[in-house]
């Protein structure tokens, strides 16, 4: 038997964190939620509400769109976000466009860089969604059918 609590939310406070490990190589399309961090190799595209970081060893080739980037490994293709940092031994090569951009001096920048004032994903409301407890307890305490056709014989 199971007890529920009303005061315990079943939404998790913390967002998702998607890692691909080094030696894992993906290809195709990925739309993110939470933040992403790449250690292993990565072709196609990527759309992420939140940051994108990819490590040491990690290779991104493809079109990327993210709230912000860090790069420390290799980058290859377009992106396009808010904010783009390339730390030290980080390598990109493409065309950028982003508010904000800085570079370590031990990175490395190959490509074309526009500016871009509107943000990469302007603001969104999620949609909150009763689930659990908190849905059972939305619901009425008495529901009444009624039929509109009323036929006479």
């Amino acid at each position: 038997m199971g007890i529920f609590k009303k005061s315990v939310s079943s939404k998790s406070n913390r967002s998702a964190i998607t890692i691909i490990a080094e030696g894992n190589k993906l290809s195709g399309e990925m739309n993110i939620i939470g933040k992403m961090h790449i250690d292993g190799v990565f072709e196609g595209n990527i759309k992420s509400l939140d940051n994108i970081s990819i490590g040491a060893t990690g290779h991104v080739s493809g079109i990327i769109k993210a709230k912000h980037m860090t790069v420390s490994g290799l980058l290859e293709g377009e992106i396009v976000c808010d904010e783009l940092h390339i730390e030290r031994g980080g390598r990109v090569r493409a065309t950028v466009l982003s508010k904000l951009m800085s570079i370590d001096p031990a990175g490395c920048f190959e490509g074309e860089r526009r500016q871009n004032e509107a943000p990469a994903y302007p603001a969104i409301k999620i949609p909150e969604f009763e689930s659990g407890v908190d849905a059972i307890d939305s619901l009425p305490d008495k529901i009444t059918l009624t039929s509109s056709d009323k036929k006479t014989i």
